[in-house]
């Protein structure tokens, strides 16, 4: 690789790095080609970019940016998950593509500038989606509301009520009379 291809490669690896909310360094030491490219393709299907860089290029690439924290990580055999918009889908494909018996192992990770160590890296998997945590706030936003309506509504249904009893209880004592 020549002086202009890797400025290029640092480039353009910058700008998919800069947008992603989540990054996860990964070693792959100990893994086949097989198996990293099994990897790859589990990612790939889940719409995640997993990308093998050579450590003096990625630091490059992250100097100046909200993900230069990472620098430190680059080191030893390294490959990079780039998640697209929904990071904790994107760790639960890590999650799920690297199984039990797997050889990659995640280094760390940084989510929207916090770096995180590597059990808290696939502990992102099991949090809530977007659409979870959106769903949930809508709930929660329309229960109270509601629950105002009922207490609105309770001395009303109270006195129908006790209305009620007292016309059964007329009914009763006229009756027996």
């Amino acid at each position: 690789m020549d002086r202009t291809q890797k400025e290029a490669f640092v480039d353009g690896f910058q700008s998919k790095v800069v947008d992603a909310p989540l990054l996860m360094l990964a070693d792959f030491r100990g893994a086949t080609v097989e198996e990293s490219n099994g990897f790859r393709r589990k990612l790939e299907k889940a719409g995640v970019d997993f990308q093998v860089v050579k450590n003096s290029l990625a630091k490059r690439a992250v100097e100046g940016t909200d993900k230069e924290p990472l620098a430190v990580m680059f080191s030893g055999m390294t490959g990079v998950v780039i998640s697209g918009e929904d990071p904790v889908a994107a760790a639960r494909a890590v999650k799920d593509a690297m199984g039990k018996d797997s050889k990659i192992v995640v280094k760390g990770a940084i989510l929207e500038g916090s770096v995180l160590e590597a059990a808290a890296a696939l502990g992102v998997a099991d949090m809530a989606s977007k659409e979870e945590m959106l769903s949930t706030l809508l709930r929660t936003m329309q229960e109270a509301p509601r629950q105002v309506l009922g207490v609105l509504s309770g001395p009303g249904r109270d006195l129908v009520y006790l209305l009620k009893n007292f016309e059964t209880k007329l009914a009763e004592t006229q009756g027996s009379e």
